[in-house]
């Protein structure tokens, strides 16, 4: 990693709070690799970032939107599972001041943005990140996805926050990189899908020049599989922050796992 930024990120948030509960949709280790890797990503990452910004699939605007509040409190939005998990707390304090910092960046791009000073995180921020940094010290804010889920969009959201990188910010996209819930919870085997998928979004987010990755990512519904891993393309769209943010620098796979069926990946770019 160079030494004067740190690196963007997609990573996978997982199934609501699955890595808090007794799994039982499925085996019970489903999700055990992926909450092992989350929690040694932070390390992986070196130095702890001085804050983070996360875009999260599980919030979209009509414009982007940053959260505002010095003390967000959680979302659980998450339906059907163990009354425990709605207790479940990550106290990381936001920042009004990076919420500003990033408002006037998406603005000074000639992006629509505006703050909400209320937002708390939503389960794709304190869920992953209650494993990758569990003192829960350091300031996160998150962006919302833009409505109409535009591809080109967010990578030129992404574009815009790249200057946050040089000043101890680490940028990071929770979603997952296969997302059908009906074949998820169907199989009974590989989804073919899903390996179709991930082969085609690895080998374009690992593109050797970041024209080329952010085209292809830009064309992802032509991608084999691409519909049948995304009916929905929330879940993907975060990656295009965090290939968007990276500039220049290349992109590396760095965890892919087999959750019921399904090829889920994570990936670094920088």
């Amino acid at each position: 990693m160079k030494t004067d930024r740190l690196p963007t990120l997609y990573i996978p948030h997982g199934g609501g709070p699955c890595f808090f509960m007794e799994w039982t949709a499925g085996p019970p280790d489903t999700w055990d690799r992926m909450a092992a890797w989350l929690r040694q990503l932070g390390g992986s990452i070196g130095a702890a970032p001085k804050s983070i910004v996360v875009i999260s699939a599980h919030w979209e605007e009509e414009q982007f939107t940053v959260s505002g509040h010095p003390q967000p409190p959680l979302v659980y939005d998450y339906y059907g599972f163990p009354e425990h998990t709605y207790r479940i707390q990550y106290p990381a304090p936001g920042s009004p001041a990076l919420a500003k910092r990033i408002g006037d960046l998406l603005s000074g791009a000639g992006i629509r943005a505006q703050i909400d000073p209320e937002r708390g995180f939503d389960h794709g921020v304190f869920i992953p990140f209650k494993l990758v940094y569990p003192q829960a010290e350091i300031p996160v804010v998150q962006l919302s996805l833009k409505a109409g889920l535009d591809p080109q969009a967010h990578v030129e959201a992404g574009r815009a926050l790249e200057p946050l990188r040089r000043e101890g910010v680490l940028i990071v996209g929770s979603g997952m990189s296969y997302h059908n819930l009906n074949s998820f919870f169907r199989s009974r085997g590989p989804i073919a899908a899903s390996d179709q998928f991930d082969a085609w979004l690895t080998q374009a987010a690992c593109a050797p020049e970041a024209d080329a990755r952010n085209d292809a990512l830009r064309r992802w519904e032509q991608a084999p599989g691409a519909r049948a891993s995304h009916p929905r393309e929330e879940h993907l769209l975060p990656m295009m922050v965090a290939a968007g943010a990276a500039g220049a620098d290349a992109g590396t796979k760095i965890f892919s796992d087999r959750v019921m069926g399904s090829t889920v990946s994570a990936y670094r770019f920088g």
